[in-house]
């Protein structure tokens, strides 16, 4: 398995056969190795030779200061890529059965800090998802006037985790073990399904 998976690799990196209309779709960095756009587009070559678990990284929002010139680069990197990935999937009949995650750690404050940036904020922040049995053009939970704190429907991690083990087929609370006289799992003690986020 560890030949054929490296074997693979030279036709999977190999972009000649893509045509010009997909890298249009990506945007103008999705012939530019290593840019979000171009792992945007493997991502979902990796998808279609059934690779399993693909993430992601565009590194660089933690945003203490320079925010609104940072923040217009980093959507410019990742809105196009981003939404032509969904579309490419669900083109070609991939959406419904691939998860989509985007999201961070954490969110942002409401209010600028020193340097013209924008402090942590566990309080209230998003995640989006998309396929894989998520409810479409769904909005969950809500936060105060100031974006700070959740004032409905908030979801701890440990139920976010249990939903996406849930979308993956997987019972949560099934994959339980016993360590040092407690029951652990992979949401630890707590979790459940976010029902009203499933299709």
């Amino acid at each position: 398995m560890a030949y054929r998976m490296q074997t693979s690799v030279p036709s999977l990196m190999d972009l000649k056969d893509e045509p010009d209309h997909v890298f249009e779709m990506y945007g103008p960095d999705s012939r530019k190795a290593g840019s979000y756009a171009a792992n945007c587009l493997l991502a979902r070559r990796l998808a279609e030779r059934g690779v399993r678990f693909i993430q992601l990284y565009h590194r660089g929002w933690d945003q203490h200061n320079s925010l609104p010139r940072r923040i217009r680069e980093q959507c410019r990197d990742c809105d196009q890529p981003s939404a032509a990935l969904v579309k490419d999937l669900k083109q070609r009949g991939l959406l419904d059965d691939t998860l989509i995650i985007w999201g961070g750690e954490f969110g942002r404050t409401p209010v600028s800090e020193k340097g013209n940036g924008r402090d942590h904020n566990p309080y209230g922040f998003t995640m989006w998802m998309a396929g894989g049995g998520i409810k479409r053009g769904f909005n969950h939970g809500a936060t105060d006037d100031f974006s700070y704190n959740i004032t409905e429907n908030p979801v701890h991690v440990h139920d976010f985790h249990a939903t996406i083990l849930h979308l993956m087929g997987l019972d949560h609370e099934r994959l339980t073990y016993r360590y040092s006289g407690r029951d652990y799992r992979l949401t630890d003690v707590h979790g459940a399904v976010i029902k009203a986020l499933l299709a």
